[in-house]
């Protein structure tokens, strides 16, 4: 365990993530399709925020229930199996929501005054609230805005730093982050909330950064190795290596205070409406972390390697010693057969395999040369 830890911090372990990127590729496909599935058949629970409608809040006190809450509803002629009811701790004492679509003043007004009187309290003391739907449309038709700009600003920036087919892996890890995100929240039933919409914008940020923190060691990977024969599959395996121990460092510090401020802040201290925010930043910092490696990196070398210059290296993967000969020493010792004309021998066969072995020189000298010395005349 001390060993893989020491591999771990030296960025010299020999995980094979591109010659296993097409389970990655399966295991996303399946988490995509199941999302997918899931936003056309159950779609996606809308807060009052972007359907409109009407909400009230009370002290639960007296005879306020949840179930007598609904009694009110019941008795002004209100659905309330389509109404949003819920428990929610404030401080000293615990209030109940509920959420309904847009009503009549004169119908608001007889439900407010209802749960006044289930609650003992005065009528002023219940809360109101109403949004129109034309806000929520108008915080949807933003939030695309706003994300188009995003992925219009990430492409230009990729292809100016790196290059466009970075870009496209990048994109690509973004939109799985997207779907997924989104699928969880379809799947599970949580309310999305203005807060969730600013959620899934600050993970696209971090998802990004995780990528261009691989991108960045390929692109010093590739220049170093620009003179030798190695693999595109290789110097992607290489550079995810180097850079793992970053990544889960980066990933373990942002996800605990977003599973302190979802246990603490929701669970513990009962402010539900951190909630929303903190599934959102939880599930998508998961994500983007695994996608910067399993998406993005290998969709990148897969691209790559259709290049003149990586054609005809692909699928020659270094793996176990030779991997690590490459992490420790900038080196590869591959070993690899191309055929050679024997038409001299009428006896050999038309073409033979011959081992050629390709190993750079810093594996086979330990020291330096000695220099030649001058003959004296």
């Amino acid at each position: 365990m001390a060993g893989l830890w020491n591999r771990l911090y030296t960025g010299t372990t020999t995980v094979d993530f591109y010659g296993k990127r097409k389970i990655g590729f399966i295991f996303s496909a399946v988490l995509v399709v199941i999302t997918l599935g899931s936003l056309f058949a159950r779609g996606i629970n809308l807060g009052i925020d972007f359907t409109g409608g009407i909400a009230w809040e009370v002290k639960q006190a007296g005879e306020l229930t949840v179930d007598t809450a609904r009694e009110v509803l019941e008795a002004n002629k209100i659905e309330a199996s389509n109404a949003k009811i819920q428990t929610v701790d404030s401080g000293d004492a615990a209030r109940i929501r509920i959420q309904v679509e847009d009503q009549t003043e004169q119908v608001a007004a007889a439900v407010k005054k209802g749960l006044a009187e289930k609650a003992s309290l005065d009528v002023n003391e219940v809360s109101q609230s109403s949004v129109s739907s034309t806000w929520g449309r108008s915080i949807t038709e933003k939030a695309a805005w706003a994300l188009l700009w995003f992925f219009l600003l990430v492409t230009a920036f990729i292809v100016w730093q790196f290059e466009f087919k970075m870009a496209v892996g990048a994109l690509a890890a973004v939109v799985h982050d997207i779907i997924i995100s989104v699928g969880v929240y379809s799947l599970s039933g949580f309310e999305m909330t203005p807060a969730t919409v600013v959620a899934f914008l600050t993970i696209l940020g971090y998802s990004l950064y995780d990528t261009i923190v691989v991108f960045d060691r390929v692109r010093e990977n590739t220049e170093m190795y620009s003179g030798s024969k190695v693999s595109y599959g290789d110097i992607v395996n290489v550079s995810m290596n180097q850079v793992l121990m970053r990544s889960l460092n980066t990933s373990v510090s942002a996800l605990l205070p977003v599973v302190s401020l979802l246990v603490l802040g929701s669970l513990v201290m009962g402010a539900v409406a951190l909630q929303e925010f903190a599934i959102a930043l939880l599930v998508g910092l998961a994500t983007g972390a695994y996608s910067s490696i399993y998406i993005a990196t290998p969709i990148l070398g897969v691209l790559k390697e259709r290049e003149t210059k990586f054609a005809a290296l692909k699928g020659q993967m270094s793996r176990g010693a030779d991997m690590a000969r490459m992490i420790a020493r900038g080196a590869t010792t591959t070993t690899r057969t191309r055929p050679t004309s024997t038409s001299t021998e009428k006896s050999a066969p038309e073409h033979s395999s011959v081992t050629e072995s390709l190993v750079d020189a810093s594996v086979i000298l330990s020291h330096p040369p000695r220099p030649r010395k001058k003959r004296q005349r």
